[in-house]
């Protein structure tokens, strides 16, 4: 398995229906009897002296699932990922949303991403992940996803819109228990390289540098941050500022690792009271908290900010009563994916499958379509996943 590699992405979207041949009076509709062959001639020359850093340009600004419907037009077009200039100007214009790289439940196997703008699934096809194993998304950076299998051994990088892939080497620790992971950038784009951090609950810790392409072990976990660790591995970390930050219980909190500097830190936080499921999330450089709050029989998606004078979390925002109302009497479980301002949530018991994105700061609740396998017909629940900036350029 090289590294190194893309390969060529195709979007599946389930139960599009193939196109339909038109009606001849259809077919012909719009031809006018002044349309001639100098006009065609005429407009082939206006396109062929179109300048080309228009072109990038304009495509830099289009959606990226319209790019790669553009990108079948020709040669040209589709060697735009190459580009240098190209790049520069993505860069300038990043897309409003992120994007969602998940794993149902029914296909352990194969991703599903969710676009929130077009509010559609697509089930691409990455090509060079291994076959044999279960690999899962674990973090993600600068438009790329970092994926572990999970027998906890192999690290992989990956661009799941364009397919660039990398093996990362091999871990310089033998570690097999479950470890943690955290995604960070050098830079404000992954061109500037990037670094991820894995750490497991009895201390043990090494930083993959890409630029180096090496595991490093910095040192030892500082003497005042209580071992085991008691890491909760259902909450992906979130990145502020180049540092790390991981929900931790026992004590109740959160420990930090700062990529530049290499110090930890550790912040004793107490939970709120009937709290499941908890996340860790992020908007605007606050730390958030997303979980269940179940009291008697009523249970509720609750919101929080972690004040930073005091160290507690107070409640901000939580979902409409009526959409909680289905919840009543029912065993819930939550997935929460996502620490960049927009959440997805993959609510599910015996009797109810739902998926919710939460905007963090319009405080906007939204159903989201419900997740079908190509030719499938049945709804799949979350099983884990990570939210991604959608970057054409971005390479491992």
């Amino acid at each position: 398995m090289a590294a190194g590699k893309s390969g060529s992405f195709k979007m599946l979207e389930p139960g599009k229906p193939p196109a339909s041949k038109k009606p001849r009076k259809e077919r012909n509709r719009g031809k006018s009897l002044g349309t001639t062959s100098s006009t065609e001639v005429m407009q082939q020359e206006i396109w062929k002296e179109f300048p080309e850093d228009l072109f990038e340009a304009v495509i830099a600004r289009l959606p990226i699932a319209t790019f790669f419907r553009f990108r079948s037009v020709c040669q040209k077009w589709n060697s735009l990922l190459d580009s240098q200039s190209f790049s520069e100007l993505c860069s300038q214009f990043p897309q409003a949303n992120p994007w969602f790289y998940t794993i149902t439940h029914e296909n352990v196997n194969s991703g599903a991403m969710y676009d929130p703008s077009l509010k559609k699934w697509y089930h691409p096809t990455i090509t060079y992940l291994p076959t044999n194993l279960i690999v899962l998304p674990v973090a993600s950076a600068g438009g790329l996803v970092c994926f572990l299998d999970i027998g906890h051994r192999n690290f992989y990088v990956c661009n799941p819109l364009t397919q660039f892939f990398k093996e990362l080497p091999p871990r310089s620790v033998r570690v097999w228990s479950r470890v943690a992971v955290g995604m960070t950038l050098n830079g404000s784009a992954a061109s500037g390289g990037y670094k991820i951090l894995w750490v497991c609950c009895d201390g043990e810790y090494e930083v993959y540098d890409s630029l180096k392409n090496s595991w490093t072990r910095p040192g030892s976990m500082p003497s005042f941050i209580k071992l085991p660790l008691s890491l909760n591995f259902r909450s992906q970390a979130v990145s502020l500022g180049g540092t790390l930050y991981f929900m931790r219980s026992d004590p109740d909190g959160i420990v930090s690792y700062n990529m530049v500097t290499g110090v930890w830190k550790q912040f004793v936080v107490p939970a709120p009271l009937h709290l499941s499921d908890p996340t860790l999330a992020e908007c605007g450089g606050q730390i958030m908290l997303v979980g269940l709050l179940t009291k008697n029989a009523a249970t509720c998606v609750c919101i929080w900010e972690l004040q930073k004078m005091t160290l507690l979390w107070k409640e901000v925002d939580r979902m409409p009563n009526i959409w909680c109302l289905d919840f009543y009497g029912k065993h819930v479980r939550m997935t929460c994916l996502g620490n960049t301002g927009l959440l997805m949530l993959s609510l599910r018991s015996k009797q109810m499958n739902r998926l919710v994105s939460y905007n963090v700061v319009s405080r906007e609740w939204l159903k989201v379509p419900g997740c079908l396998v190509p030719r499938g017909k049945k709804r799949q629940w979350i099983a884990c996943g990570t939210a991604f900036s959608p970057c054409l350029t971005a390479t491992a």
